[in-house]
């Protein structure tokens, strides 16, 4: 499999993870105290990293750090916009669509040297 979509992979199912580590606990643990939270957050983030570091790793053979930054962002907005209107309740504005936009342009950029080879 090409490393480029095996980086993508692992990025998406470690952003899974970072979300809810980080957001998670918003919904399901707000009652508990601030350290069962963390605690909780901190065993979900071991996940994440387990694939985020080689994600990062195989990913830099192909790719320079600031496109594989990149493409984490794109993921955590595929991610998270689904994630906070889904699991908690929270409504979809426009600054969604514009923050949207604003990575495009930060993909057309780090990426029009391989898209358009200069």
């Amino acid at each position: 499999m090409n490393r480029f979509f095996i980086t993508v992979f692992l990025l998406c199912c470690s952003n899974i993870f970072m979300t809810f580590a980080w957001y998670g606990h918003l919904k399901n643990l707000n009652h508990k105290p601030l350290i069962v939270a963390a605690l909780v957050s901190w065993g979900i983030a071991l996940f994440e990293y387990l694939l985020q570091v080689p994600a990062n790793r195989i990913g830099h053979s192909v790719l320079s750090v600031g496109q594989l930054k990149i493409i984490q962002e794109i993921i955590t907005l595929f991610i998270f916009v689904p994630f906070s209107i889904f699991f908690l309740k929270e409504k979809i504005t426009l600054d969604y669509l514009w923050a949207g936009f604003c990575l495009m342009g930060a993909v057309f950029f780090l990426f029009r040297s391989r898209l358009f080879g200069a």
